[in-house]
């Protein structure tokens, strides 16, 4: 993401062209830093290690008959319902923490290196080099929501053995049904993470400081979690972040009902749009001295 300088001497004198900000040397990068392998990381041994606390909790023989077993026993019947709840405990909290991470450290990272203010004053025009880091930051966080169920699907495989899906209530989806399916299902909550990313985003235009952007985006998705719960705030809860996260489960009923799907990507997207906005508004007007 360096400018380089390039000597061209015409009538007697040099000038010096700047190389543009590029979207490829952005992303090798980000791809480099030890925050996305280590996220990368923890994403791939998520399945392994609840292969391995299943392993375990059979030897135990520890069974309570809870729902939360259940729905771990219902895991263990293939690679579909394994991926599913892979998803499941995935997207509450794991896949919002990315997010918050990919789209929310690039900048004040930037500027706790104190690279940023060479970037600027190099000179980088402000919107392309805040763009060419949103970009990579989405992109990062769109793979991590592809690679989970992807990876889920194939470990499943491997140790439960490729049964299709099947719900407690004996309503099965083949293969040819649960693959759109569940792309479909991935594509939407891929939407409803943009609101968090571009929260974090916006937060890491007023800081330099990484922990404060990703940490702020994600204590604001707690927050509107909580109030999403008071049945007082209705109908405006209906507008919150986060009041639709779940509806991707609605993608893979028998008979799906795609209400509250297409109205938690209407909100997602109005939200992203809003938080993104005034992230280009603060950095554009900012002191690159502070």
């Amino acid at each position: 993401m360096s400018s380089t300088v390039v000597p061209e001497e015409t009538a007697g004198e040099v000038r010096q062209v700047h190389e543009p900000l590029s979207w490829p040397s952005e992303l090798r990068r980000q791809w480099g830093r030890r925050r996305t392998l280590w996220a990368f990381g923890l994403l791939l041994a998520l399945p392994l290690v609840l292969v391995g606390s299943f392993a375990f909790g059979q030897r135990s023989g520890n069974s309570r008959g809870s729902a939360s077993s259940r729905i771990f026993d219902l895991a263990q019947s293939g690679a579909a319902n394994f991926s599913l709840v892979l998803v499941f405990l995935a997207s509450e909290l794991l896949l919002v923490l990315l997010a918050a991470l990919f789209c929310g450290d690039a900048v004040p990272a930037e500027a706790s290196w104190s690279s940023l203010r060479y970037l600027l004053i190099a000179p980088v025009q402000r919107a392309r080099l805040l763009t060419s880091k949103l970009v990579i930051g989405v992109a990062a966080t769109l793979l991590a929501t592809v690679l989970l169920p992807a990876w889920g699907l194939l470990v499943g495989g491997i140790a439960y053995g490729w049964d299709p899906l099947t719900n407690p209530l004996g309503e099965n989806l083949s293969w040819g049904q649960f693959l759109p399916r569940l792309a479909l299902a991935m594509a939407y909550i891929f939407v409803t993470l943009l609101p968090v990313a571009s929260i974090a985003f916006w937060i890491g235009t007023r800081s330099d400081a990484p922990l404060a952007a990703v940490g702020g985006a994600v204590l604001v998705n707690i927050l509107f979690s909580i109030l999403d719960q008071l049945d007082a705030l209705d109908p405006y809860r209906n507008a919150f972040p986060g009041h639709y996260s779940r509806s991707w489960q609605d993608a893979l009923a028998v008979s799906p009902d795609w209400t509250d799907m297409v109205h938690g990507t209407l909100w997602s997207l109005v939200w992203a749009a809003a938080f993104t906005m005034l992230a280009y508004r603060r950095f554009r007007r900012a002191d690159i001295l502070s």
